[in-house]
């Protein structure tokens, strides 16, 4: 088993018209032995900023220390909130700076920019940027949810409508994912708020 798949996890983000959907499910494993039912892959960096980690579970937990200490010093400098494209840079660059012994998390960044434009993108281990206008997956759950998430995807859904694509996609993942479940989380970020939901899964 690859050191990538061997906590298991997957999260997902989905952009809409002036919102974006990040989810993640809550299992942390070792291999398929079940560890933890309650494991958070994805963080509030600001207030319209969010950050997924998945990967091996140890060193996302380090890079995101890493991320929020390069965030607090961005603001504290700049005077200023971060933007969801100012922070992929950032953990871009943190990754490939470790190219040669690089951390085993891609990081995938979600949120609303200044305009509430919203932005989605995902990495791999050594910082190269993917940012699609649609959808974006990481973790080992993320070949099931292509395909899925491609099926649910429309232009310009509003925030119920991106709930419930984002949620029925993860929930079909998780239903053929071995290595991910025990339940999701779906954070739904609009212009005026956060709306956190939890969703049951095979508890398998």
């Amino acid at each position: 088993m690859s050191i990538m798949s061997y906590t298991g996890g997957t999260v997902v983000a989905m952009a809409g018209d002036e919102c974006v959907c990040i989810a993640s499910d809550l299992r942390i494993g070792e291999q398929m032995t079940t560890v933890a039912t309650d494991q958070k892959k994805v963080h509030k960096v600001s207030d319209k900023v969010y950050v997924g980690l998945a990967g091996f579970q140890s060193d996302a937990r380090t890079v995101l220390e890493k991320i929020m200490f390069r965030k607090n010093l961005y603001e504290l400098r700049e005077n200023r909130r971060i933007k969801p494209q100012v922070l992929s840079e950032m953990i871009s660059n943190l990754a490939y700076q470790h190219r040669f012994g690089s951390y085993f998390t891609e990081p995938l960044v979600a949120g609303l920019d200044d305009t509430n434009k919203p932005y989605i993108c995902c990495m791999d281990t050594i910082g190269c940027v993917s940012s699609p206008r649609d959808f974006v997956a990481i973790g080992t759950g993320q070949h099931y949810l292509l395909g899925v998430c491609e099926n649910y995807w429309r232009e310009n859904m509003k925030p119920d409508e991106l709930f419930e694509a984002t949620a029925q996609s993860i929930l079909s993942c998780l239903e053929r994912d071995a290595a991910s479940g025990w339940g999701a989380v779906v954070y739904t970020i609009t212009k005026d708020k956060v709306n956190v939901a939890t969703i049951k899964t095979r508890m398998d």
